[in-house]
């Protein structure tokens, strides 16, 4: 088998391709095709589609989290990649080839995957409340040979306030590295840059100039490396990202039909999903709608039918059309329109949000918040209150990071839904012929198959 390298840009769409002069000038010399929005246009039902060839109606991952039935909780960003209910591609690969091996650099579903070589994002949690940085990786002494070599894992640039190229730069160092070490045959990277300001600013090459250079100056070093090492690797993207301006706040409007239960603890509220006759699970421009109460069914689609901004509101059949019905979709899934995207919100007074909404918690917000991209604007001293909670952990007392504001309309750009325009939609730059210009996301495992396989 050949060596192959995938490198995914998350956000990269054609329209950003002439603001990226290096990668521009790749594409032109290779084989350039878009990849059809699947739904839903997200990271880890994208990843799992390209990896397995299949839907998340096979796969089972209808989202970056979705509500367990069983726990009667909102599970957001797990990592087991045995929730991933389908072979991947290096399972194929090593039944034609014993000497197989292949590396996973921050693809999503990472911990626990039968891959040789692997690194994920991975914090320790102290018992003082401290969250501190690291990373899991396959082997385990393979952490403390990039934390030697790169100094820890930059947690704090990799999502939050503080994201910058410093993690995709890491990232992509670490593959080298790795490469260097192990020469597996089949490397995926994981560079998110282009994520953050593509959603905190929009579509706006202007005030992204930094961002884009700094990308294409990643993906540079990376592909001239692997270049030597006689590869040329696959550029891949999962979605595009669109300007939007409308948040809507689903749980609230669910919340005004007395529909949602919440427990006011401490004087917050906090959302109580097992016990909600129907609550939405928001992810960018989809939400999964679970219905406890049955009979309240028709009542919630209706009601959902007439917010403005929603384009569909898909049912059993709906569902089952966009190869999403998987038992832990939503019973309804609904789906924005081109300028709105969805909050996880419930609560009706800022001053009964629960304390988690003004931290960086991806776990324990019932949704996605990319809110916590921002520190909030409306304060002028926040940066020096941070500052202090800094100094706090540095001392070793307790802190709350409470920085992040709840102002939802500071979001210019999200993803998620069957985007139409494709100059938005995600690419593949191949050094092999594709069969078409516009790919279907299950195609992406062929693309990848006979990159590997010399077809």
């Amino acid at each position: 088998m050949r060596k192959t390298v995938v490198i995914d840009v998350v956000g990269l769409s054609t329209n950003l391709l002439e603001h990226l002069p290096f990668l521009k000038a790749y594409t032109q010399q290779r084989h350039l095709a878009t990849v059809k929005p699947m739904l839903p246009a997200l990271t880890t039902s994208v990843q799992s589609t390209y990896l397995t060839g299949q839907w998340p109606s096979e796969h089972g991952i209808v989202g970056n989290g979705w509500y367990d039935r069983t726990d009667a909780e909102v599970k957001f960003w797990k990592q087991s990649n045995k929730l991933v209910d389908a072979p991947k591609i290096w399972d194929r690969a090593r039944k034609l080839d014993p000497s197989f091996t292949v590396s996973q650099m921050c693809w999503w579903y990472n911990m626990y995957a039968n891959v040789d070589y692997s690194l994920t994002p991975r914090p320790n949690y102290l018992s003082d409340g401290r969250k501190v940085p690291d990373c899991y990786t396959t082997p385990a002494s393979l952490r403390d040979l990039l934390t030697e070599k790169l100094g820890k894992f930059p947690l704090f640039n990799y999502w939050g306030p503080t994201a910058s190229i410093k993690s995709s730069q890491w990232i992509a160092d670490a593959s080298i590295i790795t490469d260097q070490l192990y020469n597996p045959t089949l490397t995926f990277i994981y560079l998110p840059h282009l994520d953050y300001c593509l959603q905190k600013f929009g579509q706006d090459p202007v005030r992204n100039a930094k961002e884009l250079s700094e990308i294409d100056a990643v993906c540079k070093q990376l592909i001239t490396y692997y270049q030597q090492q006689q590869c040329d690797p696959i550029v891949l993207s999962e979605y595009g990202i669109t300007n939007v301006n409308n948040p809507i706040h689903l749980n609230r409007i669910l919340r005004q039909e007395g529909l949602l239960t919440l427990r006011v603890e401490n004087g917050l509220e906090l959302l109580d999903a097992g016990a909600s006759k129907a609550f939405a699970v928001a992810d960018h421009q989809i939400a999964h709608i679970y219905i406890n109460d049955p009979s309240c069914y028709k009542q919630v689609r209706n009601l959902l039918e007439k917010v403005p901004g929603v384009q569909q509101v898909l049912d059993r059949e709906g569902k089952r059309q966009h190869q999403l019905h998987h038992g832990r979709a939503g019973d309804l899934v609904v789906v924005a329109d081109a300028n709105s995207w969805f909050t996880y919100y419930y609560w009706l007074d800022d001053a009964k949000a629960p304390d988690f909404a003004r931290i960086v918690d991806i776990f324990r917000k019932p949704g996605y918040d990319p809110v916590e991209m921002f520190m909030n604007p409306a304060d002028p001293f926040i940066k020096l209150k941070a500052a202090g909670k800094l100094l706090k952990k540095k001392l070793g007392f307790r802190y709350l990071m409470n920085v992040i504001p709840l102002d939802a309309t500071l979001i210019k750009g999200s993803h998620g839904r069957l985007e139409e325009n494709p100059l938005y939609h995600p690419v593949v730059i191949s050094p092999n012929p594709v069969s078409k210009t516009e790919l279907l996301a299950t195609d992406v495992y062929e693309v990848i198959w006979n990159q590997l396989t010399g077809k």
